[in-house]
């Protein structure tokens, strides 16, 4: 039998050179982070993940169901790994350290926070990644809360760290050797007094960094709250 030379074997598949073909639900998240901390979340597509990761969109639909879908899968990733604190035994404590490092997770990437902005978030997020809500409703419980009472907490504390995060976010970043810009150009002191006493120092304060005092001051009046209101009342409030 004659033997088959170089040049008549099969050719090559065609297709993309280089980086091979990802198949596994891991390395696609992997390849979505990257395109988020690239380019940002709001451009991350299905289309521009099939282009980075060199395979059809079909395939990523195999493993998700859409942008949505995705961002859920990235985000229970990502909380999943983030490192827990040791849980503080006194129950206040644990409440603050668990929203401290919730908090400090979420800034360094504020759309998840954009994406758990819903009441219904914790149905889509898997239980490696509810520590934080965990850590919240243990420590009121310990303290002595109802059921109800604890749930009004977490809502309470979930809402004011989502919208410090998401605040800081979308403020514009300033060098900090850049003189920070007025108030206003100009106040009607007779109209707003209290106000235009305060414009000169209103930015400055304003860039300060004063989530963990606030969320300290924030608990200690709800943890006050759950001693001087009835049962239910809390989360009626």
């Amino acid at each position: 039998m004659p033997k088959t030379s170089a040049s008549s074997a099969s050719p090559a598949p065609h297709g993309r050179t280089g980086r091979p073909p990802l198949t596994s639900r891991a390395q696609i998240l992997e390849a979505a982070r990257r395109l988020i901390d690239r380019d940002g979340w709001e451009k991350l597509t299905i289309r521009r993940l099939a282009a980075e990761t060199g395979i059809g969109a079909t395939t990523l639909y195999h493993h998700m169901r859409g942008k949505d879908d995705l961002l859920v899968l990235l985000l229970n990733q990502y909380l999943g790994q983030v490192e827990r604190p040791e849980p503080p035994s006194d129950p206040r404590d644990r409440i603050v350290s668990a929203a401290l490092a919730g908090h400090d997770a979420l800034a360094a990437w504020p759309w998840a926070a954009e994406t758990l902005t819903a009441d219904g978030f914790i149905a889509l997020l898997e239980e490696s990644a509810l520590w934080m809500v965990e850590e919240i409703i243990s420590g009121a419980h310990d303290y002595g809360c109802t059921p109800e009472q604890s749930v009004h907490i977490f809502r309470s504390v979930w809402y004011y760290t989502v919208g410090e995060i998401l605040v800081r976010a979308r403020s514009p970043h300033r060098p900090a050797d850049r003189e920070l810009p007025l108030f206003r150009e100009s106040i009607d002191a007779d109209r707003v007094p209290h106000l235009a006493a305060v414009s000169d120092c209103w930015a400055e304060v304003a860039a300060r960094d004063t989530y963990p005092r606030g969320l300290r001051t924030f608990v200690d009046g709800l943890l006050a709250e759950t001693r001087a209101t009835d049962p239910g009342e809390a989360g009626r409030a």
